[in-house]
């Protein structure tokens, strides 16, 4: 897998003089998710899981309701086709989320700690990380892409396959927190995200509006909460 995701180049160091050195860099490559026949989007990826991320992309986007909404799937060539289920029709949005879960501050720190274990970044220092665990204790599914974004649609898309409650779930997160982050939890049905990084206003206001904890900059054995503490023990 690593030589899939991974690839070895020559450069040029400069360190007092020049020096040819060779290293392995991160992989970026284009897929084009096609829905029934008809562009739907193009995002550039981590090589590799591209089936978590085309069902963790549409579902946290809002387009699909469920696994069963795909009635099949092909990637071929750097092009994903998404043939729908007959007599699909897109799910109505989620305002707010609707969950009882709680964390505690404990947890919440392990599951950062988790994320933060890529080889990947050790290596390359490249990509960022996203986990999803089953009441903020149990890991879902860890993975890591060339966007933090990305990164949660692939957890997304494994906890959809797997057939996780996503009212149950809290999401991590490596990189900082803007809105779109926000609404991908909201349409997932995710009621925390965890992070080292920080939010942006508009991803507190809208946290606060869908019923989304957010805890940030989760460092060492600190964090900032900025929305609905409450979830949080």
């Amino acid at each position: 897998m690593t030589d899939k995701i991974l690839k070895t180049v020559s450069y040029t160091g400069l360190n007092g003089g020049f020096t040819r050195r060779r290293e392995r860099i991160v992989r970026e490559s284009a897929l084009a998710i096609r829905l029934d026949g008809k562009p739907f989007a193009t995002a550039m990826l981590l090589a590799g899981r591209e089936k978590d991320f085309v069902y963790g992309h549409l579902y946290a986007q809002g387009i699909i309701g469920s696994a069963a909404d795909i009635a099949a799937l092909t990637i071929k060539n750097g092009i994903a086709d998404v043939k729908l289920t007959a007599g699909y029709a897109a799910p109505p949005p989620q305002e707010e989320i609707e969950s009882d879960l709680k964390v505690s501050r404990e947890d919440i720190f392990s599951c950062v700690r988790a994320i933060l274990k890529s080889e990947i970044f050790a290596e390359t220092e490249a990509v960022h990380s996203a986990g999803l665990f089953l009441e903020g204790r149990e890991a879902v599914d860890i993975a890591e892409d060339l966007g933090r974004h990305h990164a949660l649609d692939k957890v997304i898309g494994a906890g959809l396959l797997g057939g996780v409650a996503f009212g149950r779930t809290l999401a991590a997160s490596t990189g900082r927190l803007p809105a779109e982050m926000i609404a991908k939890c909201r349409h997932a049905g995710i009621p925390v995200i965890a992070s080292k990084g920080v939010p942006t206003t508009l991803a507190i206001e809208m946290a606060s509006t869908a019923g989304v904890t957010i805890a940030g900059l989760v460092r060492g054995d600190t964090m900032i909460v900025y929305s609905h503490p409450e979830r949080i023990k």
